[in-house]
């Protein structure tokens, strides 16, 4: 419900909103570390930094305005070093959680770029950390409309814009391999990633896809169901490139009226019907985790976890998208069964 919500009875409505407001005080209390106070039990956890050379990418902040839309958006780039006319690099767009924001997931822009990806992260506006501005008041009010219908579609309409500014940026356009882009999202993001992908709903009859061909690949953290949608062997079926699924057994919503944890993610990887699938499903990895902030998982684990997800998150790259041995992909998940509770399938398509 908290993505594409149908709204045909007041049972249903109620619903709907219980499982919007659910989303949102999540993220108010695990995944906004810019707006949010942090309790004292997580406020003696330290930081999980990395230390990426900084001479393997710079970062960029730009606003672009969204004319159809009415929208000024904001996004920040991790460039690669190495891009060139001569040496084109694979484009990540990165579509953040409800009440994110373009700084986020910085531990992910910064070693995409490191690797040889130009990784761009979107602000969504209508969905960023304006919703917990204001008092207690408003916050719920902010958080049903961020989670709306109307502003699940404009995400992805955001992203495909996004896309088409970078195509046709004079700073960086013929430095972008046109043919190499995938979408990254982490919940409500990973949503927006399932729609671009192709994950397809009916409105008044009629099929409803934001499909964006230009993307190849998909990778998917903590993804949400599209709960009351229908079967969704349907409506994730469209989506046939390849695609990594990330998440933990912790990972878990869990509020007065909602509760969706990591089956609904390994649901969402069963329904996703393309060839080259991967399911990782990390020991105690909490929905938070996979954010820059760290959770009460401990610093131990949010190393550990944050870690492996860049490190199979850029195989996964340089396999989809930079044209690398798959093989590179199933070592790595065989190498890291420890931390590993399961994973399932390969970027391999079973063909090859």
């Amino acid at each position: 419900m908290h993505s594409i919500p149908s709204l045909k009875t007041s049972q249903q409505k109620t619903q709907c909103c219980l499982a919007v407001l659910a989303l949102g005080l999540l993220h108010a209390v695990t995944a906004n570390a810019e707006a949010t106070p942090v309790v004292a039990e997580q406020r003696a956890q330290p930081a999980v930094t990395f230390n990426d050379p900084e001479s393997a990418y710079r970062s960029v902040d730009m606003l672009w305005t969204d004319a159809d839309r009415h929208r000024v958006i904001p996004v920040r780039l991790y460039w690669p070093a190495g891009a060139s006319a001569a040496t084109p690099v694979p484009l990540v767009v990165f579509s953040h959680g409800l009440g994110g924001s373009r700084t986020g997931y910085s531990y992910l822009g910064r070693y995409w770029a490191s690797q040889g990806f130009a990784s761009l992260h979107v602000q969504h506006a209508g969905s960023d950390r304006a919703v917990w501005s204001g008092n207690f008041f408003t916050l719920f009010g902010n958080v049903r409309t961020a989670a709306s219908e109307a502003n699940a579609l404009d995400r992805a309409r955001y992203v495909s814009f996004a896309i088409t500014s970078m195509l046709n940026s004079k700073d960086f356009s013929a430095q972008i391999n046109a043919d190499a882009i995938a979408v990254a999202g982490h919940s409500y993001g990973a949503n927006t990633a399932m729609l671009i992908g192709g994950a397809t709903v009916v409105r008044d009859g009629k099929p409803l896809t934001l499909r964006d061909k230009r993307v190849k690949a998909l990778i998917l953290i903590s993804a949400p169901p599209f709960t009351g949608e229908g079967d969704m062997n349907k409506i994730l079926g469209p989506i046939k490139m390849p695609t990594l699924h990330i998440t933990g057994t912790e990972d878990i919503i869990r509020v007065p009226g909602y509760y969706s944890d990591v089956a609904d993610r390994v649901a969402v990887y069963d329904a996703v019907a393309s060839p080259s699938k991967l399911l990782t499903v990390f020991k105690g990895a909490t929905h938070s985790i996979f954010t820059d902030r760290s959770s009460p998982a401990g610093f131990e684990l949010n190393s550990a976890v944050k870690q492996a997800t860049r490190e199979l998150s850029g195989l996964f790259l340089k396999t989809v998208l930079g044209g690398a041995p798959g093989k590179a992909v199933d070592e790595w998940v065989l190498s890291q069964r420890a931390l590993l509770d399961r994973s399932a399938g390969s970027v391999i398509p079973a063909s090859r």
